[in-house]
């Protein structure tokens, strides 16, 4: 691969190779694997998000301050994904790279998505089952379970077109980091490419599909209060998962892995 030398950082043009090949890789990678890294990737985000919960819940510290704080600690999810090794939907959008220069199959491309996917949803769900039965949620004076029902709350209420916009803003973000990271020889590389973006995006309050298939659950098995009208399972699923799951493909596949793609691939003989 050219650039892949030394411990400098790849440059652009290389690190659009390596993202090929990774998206020829995960697109060939048999269920017994794929599945059981889905679900790891969906618990690896769960546990980033509930720490971005605890860390915001009355701190006493102003919005902005507050805002930041958690995405510093949410970045948490992504680093144990890219780190520990997981399938994560929203980062494996780039695997278009490889779909464009033909190197992958639609078939194979939405397998990946498809399968991915759905474990996902699985590690997600089934780390908010277990933060909820942990108890945690009511210790003290209740403020975690208030941060996590207000948190829901505010992503149901979303109109449809602005938890899509706001969806596609998250993973562009998610996938510069993810694609940062290509360019890494070292695993402090690659933690640092991680935190800023996804700081960016948690502070800003963008919506991404998995970390929201653990606040949503999270928040409906404490159980809304009568005020919380936008915290149900079809405010969810429809309102809010869906448009954002859409703008998180177009702003991963279309905004960065199509746009790399364009720049650094496009024209090149195609690779067997």
């Amino acid at each position: 691969m050219a650039g892949d030398t030394g411990f400098d950082a790849l440059l652009p043009a290389a690190m659009a190779e390596k993202a090929e090949q990774v998206g020829v890789t995960k697109s060939n990678m048999p269920l017994r694997r794929l599945i059981p890294l889905g679900v790891l990737a969906g618990a690896f985000i769960g546990l980033g998000a509930n720490f971005s919960q605890v860390i915001t819940a009355d701190t006493g510290l102003s919005p902005g301050i507050r805002s930041l704080l958690g995405g510093v600690v949410f970045s948490l999810g992504l680093i144990l994904v890219v780190i520990s090794g997981a399938e994560l939907f929203t980062g494996n959008t780039l695997i278009v790279m490889a779909f464009a220069s033909r190197r992958v199959t639609a078939a194979r491309l939405l397998r990946n998505w498809g399968v991915v996917y759905v474990a996902n949803f699985v590690g997600a769900v089934s780390v908010a089952a277990l933060v909820h039965f942990s108890g945690k949620l009511d210790a003290g004076d209740g403020a975690l379970g208030d941060r996590v029902l207000a948190m829901a709350e505010t992503k149901g209420a979303l109109d449809w077109s602005n938890a899509f916009v706001s969806g596609i803003l998250a993973n562009t973000l998610v996938c510069l980091a993810v694609w940062m990271t290509m360019s890494a020889h070292s695993l402090i590389d690659k933690v640092i490419a991680i935190v800023f973006p996804i700081t960016a995006f948690v502070a800003a309050g963008y919506e991404h599909s998995i970390a929201n298939m653990f606040f949503f659950p999270l928040a409906l098995f404490h159980g809304p209060a009568d005020e919380q009208q936008h915290v149900t399972w079809s405010h969810f699923l429809v309102d809010n998962l869906v448009p954002v799951t859409l703008g998180n493909i177009v702003g991963g596949a279309l905004l960065v892995g199509l746009v790399y793609w364009f720049v650094y691939l496009r024209g090149r003989p195609a690779t067997p």
